[in-house]
């Protein structure tokens, strides 16, 4: 049925195609920016423009080809404002993941042309299942705070929307090979026919990526496609696309101890059982492996110079494994019966586990925008549903009791359907003044049924429904610079793993202020802004992890995050340019409660989780010609704790790390258009750093009978140090 369904998928979008082809077939464009503003309509519902009151960056396909050698989106974002990014395998390929302001990426909303990507039930976004999918980029938006109305779940810190790869004028191809540091290596392919008759382009990519790892049997083995179908004419748009990836990665997520850590920094935990000869081994396929497949379709007509609208449709499939070895596993937790052999009781197993994740989303965009010399307003609705079937397999057992091959020993659903409309203006009553206004109604019906992994009942059956206004003005002081202020409020629900940790779980709710500053000239580029975001019951990250490595989150109250960004650009030469940001915040928790040694403590005001007081980047840039630039880049992030009750033991350290970039692009008259190499050092110092772990406590009443004593602990996911990545791309 799912193999049918995307057959008629891509079917109905290749006759769409042709149909509006055929009947329109004597209208020619061929200007190149006419081409990109209608691709740029396939995210104006999502982004902000220069002069929005909205706090944001962009990034462009040229800056991200620089340093795109394998590493995961987020590694690429690390320089960008109030961002901290992590790789569980410590190098920036396979599971990576991103946090701004302090928050965390289960409340990042991310879209791809519109269309929402985080993962439906947990919220987060899992990169590694679009692997090498920043060589389909064509540009993307961060916006910091809550940012702009958008599809799919709001936003409590951070909007990243992805545009993927423009139309094409002209045909062209490159090849694109990498190869680096613990054996990472990255080869992909990328090619379009340029527009034919004047309408019709066809453009792909593959792309394949492996890595050793930095910690200990962390292997990536990463495969991706895209491929994407155009037709363009006058102010009509259409375009159709397939992508996806298959990711095979070695878990690493369960990081290592204080002690480990400074003894063998490289170790992974994951995998590692006893034999019956009492040899310490490693499960070879400790691994997880998903699939996940993407299909879109998207029409974008511009009528005249006033009025536009979109249609985008998505089905994404979804479907994998992670695999584990456990021993000493009591049949009780795998609905097995008790076996007596010999007239001995049987009822504890070694066993290999699969649990499972198989899932459909469907989602469906309209919008329609109207523009004038004053005014620019958007109208749009988004439907989403989404379907996922959670189980486990056994497929071994060194005594399997009555279980056949196949069984599942629990079943669990979730059944998710999201429907929201927003209409947003911005308003320009004179040559100084501008305002902004957002208004967005959402409405979630959410339902679980059946068993979690643990066999116990997840019964959910909520509905939530939401109003999230947003509101801001932009006072151009003069032709260099201007001033904005704005006010937002989200509210987010819950996600899975949520309930399943505390089944009387609230939704969350910030109103966020932000006050900024932006000054251009052609040599200096200035933005600073402060803000101010007020939560209630915000869902902050306890520290812990679940069996699952993910992170375990909970209601704080009352809480906020108080801060002052900078970033700017400064030409110092023709060929020498800094451009330095940096971020200065208070993040705190106004009144937290601790359970201690079978007391409950009051301790006040505390700090955030895995929110460093201060955060700075800077990049060096040297250019002595358009064609060759060197980057010397620095990434500083002060301690944080991550955990809630300021503990030592939940504290991590700062650190400051450095890496350095050159790219040198040959152009030739032969058979390749540009040879282009790039080369990336990563750590050039060696740095021995920790950019995330986990923290968790747990009650001994066990050692001294009648004495409850807190033990307190904390897990480390060390990164790599010094390292290499180059990288050579011919451009036919």
């Amino acid at each position: 049925m799912k193999s049918a369904f995307k057959k008629i998928f891509l079917f109905s979008a290749l006759i769409v195609l042709s149909i509006h082809g055929n009947a329109q077939s004597n209208t020619q464009q061929q200007d190149s920016t006419k081409t990109q503003k209608l691709d740029d309509v396939l995210v104006k519902a999502v982004r902000v423009d220069a002069t929005s009151p909205i706090t944001h960056s962009n990034v462009t396909k040229k800056e991200l080809e620089k340093r795109n050698l394998g590493q995961d989106l987020p590694i690429l974002l690390n320089y960008l404002p109030s961002v901290v990014t992590t790789s569980d395998a410590g190098a920036g390929v396979g599971y990576t993941g991103i946090r701004v302001r302090g928050v965390s990426a289960q409340s990042t909303n991310v879209t791809i042309n519109g269309i929402p990507y985080n993962d439906t039930e947990s919220l987060g976004t899992f990169w590694v299942d679009l692997p090498d999918f920043s060589s389909s980029v064509e540009s993307l938006q961060l916006q910091r705070g809550v940012g702009t109305s958008t599809n799919g779940s709001g936003a409590f810190g951070a909007s990243i929307n992805i545009l993927t790869d423009a139309v094409a004028e002209k045909a062209n191809a490159e090849i694109s090979n990498a190869f680096g540091s613990y054996n990472t290596r990255k080869h992909n392919v990328k090619f379009s026919t340029g527009l034919m008759n004047d309408h019709f382009e066809i453009s792909g990519r593959l792309s394949q990526i492996n890595s050793d790892g930095y910690i200990d049997r962390a292997t990536s083995d990463l495969k991706a496609y895209f491929l994407q179908g155009s037709y363009i004419n006058n102010g009509t748009l259409i375009k159709a696309l397939a992508f996806g990836g298959h990711e095979i990665t070695y878990q690493a997520w369960n990081g290592i101890d204080l002690q480990t850590l400074q003894s063998n920094r490289r170790f992974n935990p994951s995998g590692m059982f006893t034999d019956e000869n009492g040899a310490t081994r490693f499960h070879e396929d400790e691994v997880d492996n998903y699939k996940q497949d993407h299909y879109q379709f998207h029409w974008n007509q511009k009528y005249n110079n006033n009025w536009s609208t979109n249609l985008g449709l998505n089905y994404t499939y979804g479907r994998g494994y992670f695999e584990q070895y456990k021993e000493e596993q009591d049949f009780a937790g795998y609905d097995l019966a008790e076996l007596v052999i010999g007239g001995e009781t049987i009822n504890t197993t070694d066993l290999i586990r699969r649990r499972w994740l198989d899932n459909d989303f469907y989602v469906a965009n309209a919008g329609v925008n109207y523009k004038n010399n004053e005014l620019d307003m958007s109208i749009g609705l988004s439907y989403s549903s989404y379907i996922g079937d959670h189980f486990g397999e056994i497929i071994w057992a060194r005594f399997a009791s009555g279980s056949e091959t196949g069984d599942h020993y629990y079943n669990g659903q979730g059944k998710k359907k999201d429907f929201s409309v927003f209409a947003k203006a911005t308003y320009r009553i004179n040559d100084k003044v501008s305002l902004y206004g957002d208004l967005q109604l959402r409405s979630i019906d959410y339902k679980t049924t059946g068993l979690t992994s643990d066999r116990v009942n997840l019964l959910v059956d909520e509905n939530y429904n939401f109003f999230n206004p947003k509101a801001g003005m932009t006072y151009k002081v003069n032709e260099t610079s201007n001033l904005y202020f704005s006010y937002a409020r989200a509210n987010r629900e819950p996600s899975r793993g949520d309930f399943e940790s505390n089944p009387d779980i609230k939704p969350e709710q910030l109103n966020d202020f932000e006050l900024g500053w932006r000054y251009s000239n052609n040599k200096i580029r200035v933005n600073a802004n402060l803000y101010y975001m007020l939560y209630n019951e915000q869902l902050v990250l306890t520290g812990a992890i679940d069996n699952s490595g993910a992170a375990i989150r909970t209601n704080s109250g009352e809480s906020y995050r108080l801060g002052l960004e900078v970033d700017a650009a400064v030409a110092i030469s023709k060929r020498f340019a800094i451009q330095p940001n940096f971020t200065i915040s208070s993040n705190k928790n106004k009144e937290t409660f601790f359970e201690r040694d079978g007391v409950l403590e009051n301790l006040g005001n505390t700090n955030i989780s895995f929110s460093p007081d201060f955060i700075a980047a800077n990049a060096l840039v040297y250019q002595p010609t358009p064609n060759f630039q060197m980057s010397f880049l620095s990434k500083y992030v002060g301690e944080q704790f991550m955990g809630n009750t300021d503990s030592s033991v939940s504290k991590l350290d700062s650190y400051f790390v450095n890496d350095f970039n050159i790219t040198y692009e040959i152009k030739t008259n032969s058979i390749f258009k540009a040879i282009l190499l790039t080369g990336l050092v990563n750590n050039v110092f060696g740095e021995e750093y920790v950019s995330n772990g986990y923290y968790y406590t747990f009650d001994d009443t066990w050692t001294t009978p009648g004495v409850t004593t807190t033990i307190e602990g904390a897990g480390y996911y060390p990164q790599a140090t010094t390292n290499f990545l180059v990288g050579l791309t011919l451009k036919f």
